[in-house]
């Protein structure tokens, strides 16, 4: 346990501090949560519904001392419009479905044999290289909402606002003391969003916050719910890209013990995370949602905070559901302007990148070794870079692999390929 910490996963904050704290990881996830059904044709309002339940599954099968949340992955976008546009969608939920099920099967491996395995597989210049272009691979996205509008057109206001929202949340996190260091993210988004309304009363030309998507929802709606359906080629297609992501967990996992001062992989368990992460998943796609994985932005959120209360996240997940029933809640956060979320995506992205240099330096990697170069180099490249593997199955279904995808696979490779001091000797 950390010294520092505000409070730790256990705790459980008075109400009074226990909202804003859940609802600042809301703010976190919410972007994102929502952006990867809005990028591959699912609902909105059914991602929050399984982000939220999944998390809460989660919190259940880790015996609530992991503090995760599980929100839409970013990883399974290729595969989600590729098999969505050539099968279906129901199809590419069932490739999804049996995706968790692929995670709960090797968290039973890890169960049964333990974890050794996966260390000799994936060592520290890889996971941690890995993080770091999970961060990376971010950036650009956090730079292109603060510096550019729908149409993609670099915008100075934009710009203006992203760097004002950065500075207030840098303010609350370096300066403020007490209860309010910890809400510093939600005081960025807060700061923000009140400048870019004076912005837009003073100058009409830069009002950038339209309400009208709030009156125009309704108070109370269900999400809409969708049915899997069960085919070979997606679901080998899930199945190796779920390869990657369960990379992915290893890390994300990882940076969550880094933060908080716990060894998750210890306790509850690396099987249990991984279960836990697998199921959440499935869960998602049984109801027409995307699959889950753990967020940075929330990890982010908690190395600012330092509060680590698994109450804190299973509050976010509650609230999380209830904006999927009570849509003008939904509609409210929709209307954050890009370069608000652009201004705080630069601090906890950068976050997640500077938790993978964290690894590398904490875990002695000695890049004298020609061969941790070797791996670190292929991994950064490809992930950042936007390396991209890709061929066809049959006559109509494309495979690709990318990203952090590739880049963890073949970071996988070369620490089996690339001959160690240890092997030599």
């Amino acid at each position: 346990m950390k010294e520092n910490q505000i409070l730790g996963p256990s705790d459980r904050p008075p109400l009074a501090r226990w909202l804003p704290l859940s609802i600042q990881h809301v703010f976190a996830m919410f972007g994102a949560t929502i952006l990867v059904p809005l990028l591959t044709g699912l609902s909105p309002s059914t991602a929050l519904f399984t982000a939220g339940t999944g998390t809460l599954i989660y919190i259940l099968i880790t015996g609530a001392k992991v503090p995760a949340f599980l929100g839409s992955s970013f990883a399974f976008i290729p595969a989600l419009t590729s098999i969505g546009s050539a099968y279906g969608m129901p199809y590419a939920l069932g490739g999804a479905f049996v995706a968790g099920l692929f995670y709960a099967l090797v968290a039973g491996i890890i169960r049964v044999a333990g974890k050794g395995w996966l260390d000799k597989a994936l060592p520290p210049v890889v996971i941690g290289s890995v993080i770091i272009v999970i961060g990376l691979n971010l950036a650009p996205t956090a730079m292109k909402s603060a510096m550019y509008d729908a149409a993609d057109n670099y915008s100075l206001t934009y710009f203006l606002i992203a760097l004002v929202t950065l500075g207030i949340a840098i303010i609350a996190t370096i300066f403020f003391k007490g209860f309010f260091n910890t809400l510093s993210i939600l005081i960025g988004l807060v700061g923000g969003y009140i400048f870019t309304l004076i912005m837009g009363t003073i100058f009409p030309a830069y009002k950038l916050i339209d309400f009208s998507i709030v009156s125009n929802a309704a108070w109370f709606g269900l999400p809409s719910f969708a049915i899997p359906k069960f085919s070979l080629v997606p679901i080998v297609t899930f199945v190796i890209v779920s390869l990657a992501t369960i990379c992915e967990h290893l890390g994300d996992t990882l940076v969550t013990s880094r933060v908080v001062g716990k060894d998750f992989y210890k306790d509850p368990g690396l099987h249990r995370t991984l279960l836990g992460d697998g199921l959440a998943t499935s869960w998602a796609a049984l109801w027409g949602g995307p699959p889950n994985t753990t967020y940075g932005e929330n990890i982010g959120v908690m190395a600012i905070t330092k509060v680590y209360s698994v109450w804190v996240i299973g509050g976010a997940a509650v609230i999380a559901v209830l904006l999927s029933f009570i849509q003008k809640f939904g509609a409210i956060i929709q209307t954050i302007p890009g370069p608000v979320m652009g201004g705080i995506s630069m601090l906890l992205y950068g976050l997640i990148a500077s938790s993978g240099l964290r690894t590398i330096v904490e875990s002695g990697v000695d890049y004298k070794d020609n061969r941790n170069l070797t791996i670190s180099s292929v991994i950064l490249v490809i992930g950042i870079g936007g390396g991209l593997l890709e061929f066809h199955v049959g006559k109509d279904f494309v495979f690709s692999l990318g990203g952090v995808a590739l880049a963890t696979v073949v970071g996988i490779l070369l620490n089996f390929i690339l001959p160690s001091k240890d092997k030599e000797k």
